[in-house]
Formats: C-alpha cells, structure tokens, sequence
C-alpha cells in the first residue's frame, strides 16, 4: 500500500465494521494510515494494510481511553489526531472528556450533556413531535410501573432499552438488541430479565410496524463544526441481520434520496446546533404512509461506507471542516448505489422484492456495488481468511434466524 505524510493522523476507536469503514476512508481520499485502538485482536480492522491496530480490552474505560489517546497525541505532537468514535460508548467516552484531550487532538462532536441527552430514546420522541417527524406508537416503562400498565396498541410489539449504553454494560444470558414481544406474558419476563441484570433505566415499548427488513430506512447526516448541515444519505434497507446480537444490523442497502424526509430532519439538527454526524433509524409505514423514525445514534453508523460508496467519502468532511476549514455546500446523495456485507446468494434469497432485486442485479452489473472489508491491496492472509469466514457464515446465520 503507498502512503502520503499528511498535517493528521485519523484515530479511530473501536473493532468491528464501523472502524475499517471510516479506516478504508481515509485511505482513499488522503492515502493516510488509521490508528485503531480496539478490545480484542479480531474484526476487520486487525491486521488490515492501511491500519495499525492495537488491543486493549479497558479501551473503553475512562482511565484507560485518557490515557492512550493522550499518550498517542504527544508522541506526534505535530500532527492533528483526527479521534472518531465508532460505537456508542467510545463517542461518549470523547464526548465526556472533551476538555481533558491533549490540545492537538480534534473531537468532532457534541458536548456530553447534549449527547446523553438525546441517547436516551423518550428525549429524541419529543424532538420528533416538535418538528412533525413521526415515531411508532410508543409506552415508555420504568421499573417503578411494575404490572400497572396497559399497552395502547395490540401485541406483537417491540421492546428495547432508553439507554442502550448503560443496558450493554449489564449482560445476561438471553439479551437481544431489540425484542419482539408476543404476549404479556413474555413482556413481564423480558421486563424482569433485564432489570434483574443490573439495568435501572427506562425501557420502551412500541407498536410494531410490519413489513418486512425492506420497508427500512437508514439516514446519514453531517453536520459542520457551526451547526450547519452539510450532507444527507438516505439509504433503502433491503435486508438486515437476523442474529440476537446482530438484529437490525444492515446487510443490504440501495442510496435513495427522499427531500422532504430530509428536510424535517435538517431542521431539527440545526436547532440543535449539533455537529458531527447523526444516523437515524426508520421503517416506512404501509398502513398511513409516513416514514416512522426510531432513534438518533450520535456518530456514523456501522453501515457508514454506503455513504462513502455513494460519492460523499465521510473521511473527507471531518478533514476539510475541522482542518482544512473549508465551507462545504450543504449535498444530498442523489445516486443510486448498492452496499452489502452478506454474499449474493443470501441477497438474492432472502431479499424478495422483485423491483429490488432487478435494481440490485442493474447496480452489480453497472459495478456500483461495495462490500467495504473486501479492499483491493488490503487483501492479505491471514486477514482474508477470517473475513471470508465470516462472509460465508452469513448462510448458516440467515438460515438459522432469519423470519420474515
């Protein structure tokens, strides 16, 4: 691989798709190598060409995450540190101790109060309801409830925690990113299970909108370092992971543009004054027509290379923003491109769309279609070995978890 001494140095931290994702960026646009600081020696970062990985497994506590970033920033003090958070843990961390980072490093993100704010899941509803961005029906239940309480829509439903960083930090046998609830009986199980591990916060409960992985929606923002929105990538969701872990992790997704979804969207951020990049959560509704939204996630998401492959590389507006301080034009992803991490075959199978399926074959053909660990030149042995392991045990999983 052929590198360019550049003024920075991208930091990123983290382990799994996310960090190559940003890694791979960079790369492109600026010929840049990307320090990882991650838990373990795995994923698809570890033994990467472009990426110097190093493992920690406290990475991702206050001490630690200090003390390495700070101890990296002061061996090249002549340089920028370009630190990127890639899960939400690791942005809080940045966030949180904003002002304890040496002085060359950039932190492109919110202050904390705001942050945590806007994580917990019944915040962001309110925000929605003031800029008339519609959400799912939704009962937001606490502990003190207990049995008192009736739900305003009918079962199946949806359950997942307000707080998800505190709610990873308490495991437990049977956890699952987002639950589907199919009677009160399994609610009050589910209820007890995870407060009975240690979590203490809210937890919501939504009406579940059918439809399957293909009325999804996933929405990429960037915001400048003034609060000004300056990029927007919708993406269509055509299918997604199915594991417990892994549910609601996007497999296959299409860029489409949707400007009056966006511009509700552009508006709530700017009130805000939020900066750094915003990922949001949807599901289109067949029963009233509206595009129902879930969350915020505070940074990219894991899926940020459809952006990247879509013509807005994410790399390139963290660098000409915090460094360069260029003015970019505020731009919508307008081009159809196609991102996937699962093997045609799977795509193929389980997506069932048949207009979906004939835009997937187009874009493969046309050669607009990515899967972000597969990086001509960073294909070397042992790392191909463990991501085509992992490529090729999509069949097993899909065939094992997927329901539609």
């Amino acid at each position: 691989m052929d590198f360019v001494e550049r003024d920075f140095i991208p930091v990123m931290l983290g382990g799994d798709i996310n960090t190559y994702s940003v890694a791979r960026a960079f790369y492109e646009k600026y010929q840049v190598r990307s320090y990882i600081f991650g838990k373990y020696p795995t994923g698809p970062s570890y033994q990467s060409r472009i990426i110097t990985y190093r493992a920690n497994e406290d990475i991702d506590t206050d001490e630690v995450f200090l003390k390495t970033v700070n101890r990296f920033a002061k061996k090249h003090a002549d340089k920028k540190i370009m630190l990127v958070g890639c899960g939400d843990s690791y942005v809080a961390l940045i966030s949180k101790h904003k002002s304890e980072l040496n002085e060359n490093i950039i932190a492109p993100y919110i202050d904390y109060d705001l942050m945590n704010h806007l994580q917990l899941k019944e915040t962001f509803y309110k925000l929605c309801d003031k800029h008339g961005i519609d959400y799912p029906g939704t009962l937001i239940y606490s502990r003190d409830m207990g049995e008192d309480f009736d739900l305003p829509f009918p079962y199946p439903v949806i359950l997942k925690p307000s707080n998800g960083i505190q709610y990873w930090e308490h495991p437990f046998e049977t956890q699952h990113k987002v639950y589907t609830i199919h009677d009160r009986q399994e609610l009050l199980k589910v209820l007890g299970q995870i407060y009975d591990a240690g979590y203490t916060d809210k937890i919501i409960i939504q009406d579940m909108i059918p439809g399957n992985d293909q009325y999804m929606r996933v929405l990429t923002s960037y915001s400048d370092h003034t609060g000004k929105v300056k990029m927007m990538c919708l993406g269509h969701v055509l299918l997604e992971e199915h594991t417990p872990h892994g549910l609601g992790n996007h497999a296959v997704i299409i860029t489409e543009p949707n400007k009056s979804l966006m511009s509700r969207v552009k508006a709530l951020l700017e009130e805000l004054n939020y900066v750094g990049f915003s990922n949001f959560d949807i599901k289109y509704d067949q029963r009233d027509g509206k595009y129902k939204f879930f969350e915020i996630n505070t940074r990219q998401g894991r899926s940020n290379y459809y952006v990247t492959g879509s013509g807005f590389n994410v790399a390139e507006y963290l660098v000409e923003d915090y460094i360069r301080g260029e003015d970019l034009p505020f731009k919508i992803a307008k081009k159809e491109h196609l991102w996937m991490v699962v093997p045609r075959g799977v795509a193929f199978r389980y997506v069932t769309d048949p207009e979906m399926k004939a835009k997937m074959k187009k874009l493969i053909r046309q050669g607009r279609v990515v899967n972000p660990v597969f990086m001509k030149g960073d294909l070397g042995m042992p790392r191909l070995a463990r991501m085509l392991k992992t490529h090729f045990s999509h069949y097993y999983k899909f065939k094992e978890y997927y329901t539609p």
